[in-house]
């Protein structure tokens, strides 16, 4: 075997150690050959953003769920515009927060008005904590606001005096709206209060929508749909004084609510029967149903009434039940009255569906009276008017809404102002859903993503898509860029469509 020198066998191994420290061992970085996008900056076209005011009603305001809270009045779409102008020479924008993400008032020690739903893993809920905003004291920074957006307003109340008086609220009916009034407005009207900011772009949103909506909740038992004309007037002015200094602005006008999940989600025929019950409930309505042919009868007879027409409301107010689902039994007050001839003969009729039941309507059907099983809300015991929509006054809500927008639509243009037709809009989201980034929007109740746990206001991601839609209308009109400009436009993954009950303060 050969022995192996080991002596100086470390001199060549040092070298080597030497001469490697003097070679750059790191492997050239992979260059990334993804082109890039290149950063394009907002430009505000023909429009100035430097003083933006919002005028409308709740969803002006970010009213949702049932409630208006500081985290929802900042997912507003106004103050969502604000951002985006504030990218284009747009200036500060103040909105009258709420004190809690609770919602609703207190007056005293008395909840004056109701906090948010949350959604409990079946329904709607309403917080069982009471609100810290107080009734008739003034928001934070009042009155130097931007946002005027009043839940509860109606269009005549743009130009009512004292709508922002705290003396108002104290009146029956009352003439103040709690929400104004804590803006502590300086000037006589809400439309003054907006005009005296000066403001050299404005929105102009719903108007005329709580002008059907307080006679729709409530099922056209109570309230009173604002006549065209004075619709007209009211909508003129608004218009004729956010132009007088040179203004421009965008206007939306209004869907039929009719399609909201307010009035969509109880279905007409909710109530299951086995075929011993329905046998027992059409006995329950025999009387009633020989009744109303003795009476056609007799109209046919000594009045001009035809037997087809008399056949034609026999047929409609005939109640039979059967196996299975089964329509419920309403009080319509547009059937011709009988009780001249039977005091017994009600305005009962079973419902179809083309009338629409409000959404309370959900914990009160089927449920009896007094704890009697034989009264039973729906079926033996009609439901009154409040309850239900039927199809004359749905009819007068659509007719009632057309008109306003043709008026809206008319001044918009002869304005020169930017139109958002939000009309269609709802109409896609009710049919086949709305498009927002990577969702798809709905109205149905809670999963939709649209609209809110009320089924009448939109959520934070629904008023994320009616700004972007008003923006895509002030590129259009204005020839300004959000719709290509880095970050122009809402992205729907940045709001909720929902509310944790643990979000409170």
């Amino acid at each position: 075997m050969k022995k192996i020198n080991f002596k100086y066998n470390w001199l060549p191994v040092l070298f080597i150690g030497l001469v490697a420290c003097d070679v750059n061992n790191d492997l050239d970085p992979i260059k990334d050959n993804t082109p890039e996008v290149p950063v394009v900056a907002v430009t505000e076209g023909t429009a100035d953003f430097s003083k933006y005011i919002s005028l409308g009603a709740s969803f002006t305001a970010g009213f949702t769920d049932g409630a208006l809270f500081k985290e929802a009045q900042k997912n507003s779409f106004p103050n969502i515009l604000a951002s985006k102008f504030s990218m284009a020479k747009g200036g500060d924008f103040n909105q009258p927060l709420m004190k809690d993400n609770i919602g609703g008032m207190v007056s005293g020690a008395n909840v004056a008005l109701q906090p948010r739903f949350y959604f409990n893993g079946s329904g709607p809920t309403r917080l069982t904590v009471k609100p810290t905003t107080k009734v008739g004291f003034p928001a934070d920074n009042a009155p130097a606001f931007n946002n005027y957006g009043i839940p509860g307003a109606k269009s005549f109340h743009f130009l009512a005096p004292n709508y922002g008086s705290a003396a108002g609220l104290a009146t029956v009916p009352a003439t103040a709206n709690p929400y104004f009034v804590r803006m502590m407005p300086t000037q006589s009207t809400l439309l003054a209060e907006a005009a005296s900011k000066l403001p050299t772009f404005f929105t102009l949103s719903e108007v005329g929508g709580n002008d059907v909506l307080d006679y729709a909740v409530a099922g056209g038992a109570s309230g009173a749909i604002t006549p065209k004309a004075t619709f007209d007037a009211a909508f003129g002015a608004i218009i004729n004084t956010l132009t007088a200094q040179g203004a421009k602005g965008v206007v939306a006008n209004l869907p039929y609510i009719t399609t909201l999940p307010h009035f969509t989600t109880v279905p007409h025929n909710p109530v299951p029967m086995t075929a011993t019950v329905a046998a027992a409930s059409n006995q329950g309505f025999a009387l009633y149903n020989a009744g109303i042919k003795q009476a056609f009868a007799f109209l046919v007879a000594n009045t001009p009434m035809t037997q087809a027409m008399a056949d034609a409301e026999i047929a409609k107010r005939t109640i039979n039940f059967s196996e299975g689902k089964n329509a419920v039994v309403i009080v319509d007050k547009n059937l011709t009255n009988l009780t001249a001839i039977n005091s017994g003969l009600k305005n009962y009729r079973q419902a179809t569906s083309e009338d629409l039941l409000v959404l309370p309507s959900s914990t009160f059907i089927g449920t009896t009276v007094g704890g009697n099983p034989l009264l039973v809300n729906g079926v033996s015991v009609p439901l009154e008017d409040k309850w239900v929509l039927t199809k004359t006054e749905v009819d007068a809500i659509k007719t009632a809404t057309d008109g306003y927008n043709t008026t809206i639509k008319a001044m918009a243009d002869s304005k020169g102002l930017a139109f958002v037709d939000f009309n269609v809009i709802l109409k896609t989201a009710s049919t086949s859903g709305l498009q927002f980034d990577e969702y798809t929007l709905n109205t149905s109740l809670i999963f939709g993503g649209l609209v809110s746990l009320d089924g009448i206001h939109l959520t934070a991601r629904g008023y994320a898509l009616m700004a972007n839609k008003m923006l895509e209308a002030i590129d259009g009109k204005y020839s300004s860029n959000f719709m290509k400009a880095t970050k122009g436009l809402a992205k729907a993954a940045d709001y909720p469509t929902n509310y944790s009950p643990a979000l409170l303060n």
